[in-house]
């Protein structure tokens, strides 16, 4: 079988990549001040619809909508665990941002990074090199440095951040099987016609328990953080996408690995500049040290796959 090879244009492809995990960075923080007029449902039922709508409009232009007999060769079981799986994550990861904070809830959700490759080395008998393991730990190092900082904030908010904390790592867990389930689906179908199909069934779910008037008495703060949040997925998404076809993928993970100190500058920059707006993160240098173990950490697995 022959495998993708990249176009070898790799300053497209770190562009792309620069765009995907600006994206994802400071979505945490869009999603936060969303959070303040609309409830979790509804903020996730609007990014699905929205996005299920206009990819469907893009591949119909296309013509690349999923054929009938595509869809009779996939596997119904695959597709429903991939489709449930995806919902809890955008479920949990909004729950768990409720209660914590953006920079938090982007530190521990790289979690899933490390399940996904865990989670390929049982299922897909993938292997990770020495310098992979080497990177296992330094992300796991990171991770008790972040945490011992951050529990003191259990003081001020007794539960809440366990629980938030708690919510995003039960997150990041839905998110490694949703992507494990994605990538088996990739046989059957193209990961746009995938994430059509999932989109939709995750917006059909979340339909029962949104609020859409609420949405009408929006500002215009809010309603403009909602539809960047809607808008979001289909373009950091289509950027990663399309900057694997002209950079490796262990690199372009590698550069996605970064996506919390995004989350931490627009915080701390947005709290400079509108202070009333969100909250500054109470990190100290020993957080953001382990914060920064973590990206390490996520760096080096990406790099250390071998040939």
């Amino acid at each position: 079988m022959s495998l993708h090879q990249s176009s070898g244009r790799w300053r497209l492809g770190l562009a792309l990549s620069l765009l995907t995990v600006f994206l994802w960075g400071i979505l945490p923080v869009a999603l936060k001040v969303t959070l303040q007029a609309l409830d979790v449902y509804t903020v996730i039922w609007f990014r699905f619809l929205a996005s299920f709508v206009l990819l469907a409009v893009y591949l119909g232009v296309r013509g690349q909508l999923p054929k009938l007999e595509q869809l009779r060769s996939v596997s119904g079981k695959l597709l429903a665990i991939a489709t449930l799986f995806l919902a809890a994550n955008y479920f949990l990861f909004m729950q768990g941002l409720a209660l914590t904070s953006p920079a938090n809830a982007e530190v521990l959700i790289q979690l899933a990074v490390l399940l996904l490759g865990l989670g390929g080395l049982v299922i897909f008998q993938e292997r990770y090199t020495l310098y992979q393991w080497l990177g296992v730990s330094v992300l796991t190092c990171g991770y008790l440095v972040f945490f011992h900082d951050q529990l003191t904030n259990l003081i001020t908010a007794q539960n809440t951040y366990l629980l938030g904390s708690g919510f995003v790592v039960l997150g990041a867990v839905a998110w490694a099987v949703y992507a494990l389930a994605q990538k088996q689906l990739l046989q059957s179908l193209s990961s746009a016609n995938i994430m059509l199909i999932i989109y939709g069934g995750c917006a059909l779910l979340f339909t029962p328990l949104a609020k859409t008037e609420a949405i009408f008495t929006l500002n215009r703060l809010h309603l403009g953080t909602l539809v960047f949040c809607a808008f979001n997925t289909l373009i950091a998404y289509g950027a990663f996408a399309e900057s694997l076809e002209h950079w490796e993928a262990s690199k372009v993970s590698a550069v996605l690995a970064l996506a919390p100190i995004f989350t931490l500058i627009s915080v701390e920059l947005i709290s400079v500049v509108i202070p009333s707006l969100i909250p500054t993160e109470d990190i100290t240098l020993i957080g953001i040290t382990g914060a920064l173990l973590v990206v390490c950490g996520s760096v080096a697995i990406a790099l250390g796959k071998s040939n």
